[in-house]
């Protein structure tokens, strides 16, 4: 791991690399031990060279956005994490395609698209994540999906840059190819259908009252907690099985939203996860369905 850190510092400023970094300050639900190395690469080629020299070193890599989806164990994360933030940001509109960097929060990319007199993304405008991890879980809300309306994707595949049809992202529920292969999304290429930009405006503030009147957006948490099972809403089946504000430690199931865990405050992992087994076993108890997480588990106990 050392000659690692010594690798990268040769090719980046201080600011950059962080050392025993707090994954609770990178993570939406605010839980987690430390990473190794937390890195926030410049550019494709220090990304390029960081994922090269992890991989020659076999430094384990864990790729994320803003760490809206993702749950990180108190032990923290042994290796490498590699965060494609704003200097990953830009946006162009061109016609009526739309291409963005991964590191673009879906709430920008959405609201370029607005502007522009572009409609198809109005369902990811309040979804808080970035484009390149919302899109390598392929993230989706109110009936919408980025598979939706998504021509192409430069990803970081063995060490070179592809652009990869949507036939060749194999997007699925909450999957994608670079999701599977653990590779990183660099850019998203979209094409969107013309449309009124009041229209559009007033289709994405419906869509965020909603999120605000029905979510618990003054916690924090790492959003829908499961999958929607085939038939069923997961939010339902746990209202349903009695446990809206079931509580451990600081961690509860949201009393405005059961699909979420939310952190009362000083929660940590192990509370959060125990909760979620909890709530699966309860529900599966009583209606025969298994719930599987949508967010992601990493880290060390």
């Amino acid at each position: 791991m050392q000659s690692l850190i010594r690798r990268i510092e040769t090719i980046s400023s201080p600011e950059q690399l962080l050392l025993n970094e707090s994954m609770a300050s990178h993570t939406t639900i605010r839980v987690g031990g430390p990473a190794d190395a937390f890195y926030m690469p410049e550019s494709v080629e220090q990304l390029r060279q960081s994922l090269d020299w992890a991989r020659s070193l076999s430094v384990p890599v864990l790729l994320m956005g803003n760490g809206s989806n993702l749950i990180v164990r108190d032990g923290g994360v042994r290796g490498l994490v590699v965060a494609l933030g704003e200097r990953f940001s830009r946006i162009r509109v061109e016609g009526d395609e739309l291409t963005a960097q991964a590191g673009a929060s879906l709430k920008h990319v959405s609201l370029a698209a607005q502007e522009a007199g572009l409609s198809g993304l109005e369902f990811a405008a309040g979804i808080p994540g970035t484009l390149g991890g919302g899109t390598a879980m392929n993230a989706g809300a109110y009936g919408g999906q980025l598979s939706d309306v998504l021509l192409s994707a430069d990803v970081l595949l063995d060490g070179e840059v592809r652009t990869l049809s949507l036939e060749e992202m194999q997007m699925g529920y909450r999957t994608t190819l670079p999701l599977s292969l653990n590779c990183p999304v660099l850019s998203v290429r979209f094409r969107l259908t013309r449309g009124d930009p009041a229209a559009i405006l007033d289709r994405m503030n419906c869509l965020n009252l909603r999120r605000r009147e029905r979510q618990p957006l003054n916690y924090p948490s790492a959003g829908s907690v499961f999958k929607r099972p085939e038939g069923h809403f997961a939010g339902a089946l746990i209202e349903e099985a009695g446990l809206k504000g079931l509580t451990n430690g600081g961690a509860q199931v949201s009393e405005k939203h059961a699909g979420f865990i939310i952190n009362l405050g000083g929660a940590t992992a192990k509370e959060v996860l125990e909760l979620m087994e909890e709530v699966r076993s309860r529900v599966f108890a009583r209606s025969g369905v298994m719930l599987e997480p949508e967010v992601r588990i990493v880290g060390e106990d």
